[in-house]
């Protein structure tokens, strides 16, 4: 496999490995555990550490294994670098961790998991200025923008309400501006869409979800695209700046990030994201095919009030996933009507599992406003269209007929 570029999707991933040396011809990248990198030279030791030359510090920092699944998501990107973190959390932490200071200001998307929107909440209290807007429309994001502006954040599809942002036209905000874009990958996957095809700097991906696939796994990433020019970033600090300028994001995340705050993931779990990945595609295919066929048979129930997900012609923002996405995704959410208890349907599911955890291979259901999104209040939630009644359904890979089946007969 001398040139992968010429390589599809999963033909790409499951080689990728193979790209760099790999240890008795494995075929995955083996589970290096050790948290110290011994060196025969001293001087070597002294110029990895100064940056002069590649090699691994100490385990905080990454390590092979970690490595090779930064290449992978790097690829699936078609991307520049990725670092990788112990959560999809901890890699959007990691914006406000290494790139934000007192006094500035971030835009972003008001439909947000919840606990993105907590953390937004949080960094308001450490001195730093965030608005939340409708990201559907562009306007509304140029609207919030000031000089203090240094990140827009969106989501590509909302959880779990599905709005869209209006991903490309804020991408050319942001490059006529000179802000840092950054999309959140994590319900659309790079198998349905890339961020960099909308100008986004950075892409977060939460591993946990579809691209590990199998619930056994935490993780996250940024993935620089390449595409932002870090030297209109002004938070950079001059200790990176002896860097190429195009690294000096990722040196200076990486620092502050792994370094200092220990955001770190573990070898293990960088195994288990690797080897989830390779069939990401497959399950993604899946998935959507099943969310499709349960949004559609749900929406012709007379006794749901509302199903929201960008397949469905009746989806404010249809066309535009039509257009920006090759696939829905495999999440989407209903409502059901007045005098049907969402706990007792739920209970009389028996296939569907009610969970947390988004991507797997299992069909999972949450009611949103009882849990997920509990902690935020009626009001908030209101503001979000986050009914009482509303049912998060991640779809998995089960056989159409019998979900259907499943969700028809637990009414």
């Amino acid at each position: 496999m001398s040139d992968p570029k010429k390589y599809g999707f999963t033909t790409t991933i499951l080689h990728s490995d193979r790209q760099k040396p790999i240890e008795h011809g494995s075929l995955h990248k083996p589970i290096h555990t050790a948290v110290a990198f011994g060196y025969q030279d001293a001087r070597e030791l002294a110029e990895v550490f100064q940056g002069k030359k590649s090699g691994y510090r100490y385990g905080r920092q990454g390590n092979p294994t970690v490595a090779a699944l930064e290449d992978k998501i790097t690829g699936m990107e078609q991307a520049a670098a990725t670092i990788c973190f112990a959560t999809g959390m901890a890699a959007i932490g990691a914006l406000t961790q290494a790139l934000l200071r007192a006094g500035d200001h971030v835009v972003s998307s008001a439909f947000l998991f919840g606990n993105t929107n907590s953390l937004w909440q949080t960094v308001t209290q450490q001195g730093i200025d965030v608005s939340f807007v409708d990201a559907t429309a562009v306007a509304n994001v140029e609207a919030a923008l000031t000089p203090a502006t240094r990140i827009v954040f969106v989501e590509t599809i909302a959880n779990p309400r599905t709005q869209v942002a209006d991903l490309a036209r804020i991408g050319e905000l942001c490059r006529q501006r000179g802000i840092l874009y950054v999309v959140d990958n994590t319900m659309t996957t790079p198998y349905l869409f890339r961020p960099k095809d909308v100008h986004a700097g950075l892409v977060v991906n939460a591993l946990t979800k579809a691209i590990g696939g199998h619930g056994n796994a935490l993780g996250g990433s940024l993935t620089d695209t390449g595409l932002y020019d870090w030297a209109r970033y002004p938070n950079i600090f001059d200790t990176y700046k002896r860097y190429p300028t195009p690294q000096w994001g990722m040196a200076q995340i990486r620092a502050k990030s792994l370094r200092d705050f220990g955001a770190s993931l573990s070898p293990e779990s960088a195994h288990h994201l690797a080897v989830g990945a390779e069939t990401m595609a497959l399950r993604m295919e899946r998935e959507c095919a099943n969310a499709l066929a349960l949004a559609q048979m749900l929406e012709a129930d007379e006794r749901v009030a509302a199903v929201h997900y960008p397949g469905l012609p009746s989806h404010p923002q249809h066309t535009l996933s039509r257009d920006l996405f090759s696939a829905y995704g495999g999440l989407f959410s209903f409502e059901l009507k007045e005098g049907i208890d969402c706990f007792d349907y739920m209970n009389r599911l028996k296939l569907a599992v009610p969970a947390s955890n988004l991507g797997d291979t299992r069909t999972l259901v949450i009611p949103v406003a009882h849990t997920i999104f509990y902690e935020m209040g009626p009001e908030r939630r209101a503001s979000m269209g986050i009914a009482e009644s509303l049912i998060r359904v991640s779809v998995g890979i089960e056989d159409t007929a019998d979900l259907l089946e499943d969700f028809k007969q637990a009414f």
